[in-house]
């Protein structure tokens, strides 16, 4: 009958010291930090794939330069909200340290009206603006997206549904990814509106009253 130790040397197996409490713990938070980034990196990659594919409000490469919205009031039917991701034009030269990409939030409207509305781009020293609206005649948009990175201003939202799927919505005429966080509701009013967008499309886009013009100052 082989001893313990002959069955030990004939397995080739060594035993291994124990071990400690510390370093299983750590073992076990690398893994759930790996495991909690894969869906993280999947939704990046699903942004830019559908981005590409035009299934987001861009459908262009962008400039990378960035472009400030305001108007005194906007009222919208049909609003949708999610995330999204817009790509550069490979090589352009407002990169930076981005890779191309800016993470942006989509603002999807099927139909709205805005009041005062001024556009400007700093163009470095002065800066190219754009105004319409402040007649009698607000601006009108159909099918109107936003890719913002900032937003702000006092809004109101009309049987809004926070917490959907963004591949589900049906009320902005524009869905996002799957698995994506987004919002939607029947109507929005925003007043005070006051955008940094890097991005804007429009099925029909009517503005009043156009001026543009180079100043000193942007909106």
């Amino acid at each position: 009958m082989a001893s313990s130790s002959d069955v030990t040397a004939s397995t080739g197996d060594t035993p291994e010291p124990p071990e400690s409490g510390s370093a299983r713990r750590g073992r076990v938070r690398a893994r759930r930090a790996a495991v909690m980034a894969v869906p993280a990196t999947l939704v990046a990659a699903a942004l830019a794939v559908l981005t590409a594919e035009g299934a987001l409000g861009v459908q262009f490469a962008i400039s990378g330069m960035p472009f400030t919205v305001t108007a005194t009031e906007l009222n919208g039917t049909g609003f949708a909200q999610f995330g999204g991701l817009d790509e550069m034009a490979p090589g352009s030269p407002n990169e930076g340290d981005t890779g191309g990409q800016v993470l942006v939030v989509t603002s999807a409207i099927k139909n709205a009206t805005l009041t005062k509305l001024c556009q400007s781009v700093d163009l470095g020293g002065t800066n190219l603006l754009i105004t319409a609206g402040s007649g009698a005649d607000k601006v009108t948009a159909s099918d109107l997206t936003t890719d913002s990175t900032e937003l702000s201003g006092d809004a109101a939202f009309n049987n809004i549904e926070i917490g959907n799927d963004a591949s589900t919505l049906t009320k902005g005429g524009a869905k996002g990814p799957i698995g994506v966080f987004s919002q939607q509701a029947d109507t929005v009013r925003i007043a005070n509106l006051r955008q940094t967008n890097y991005a804007t499309t429009a099925g029909v886009f009517k503005l009043p009253g156009l001026k543009l013009r180079f100043s000193g100052s942007g909106c």
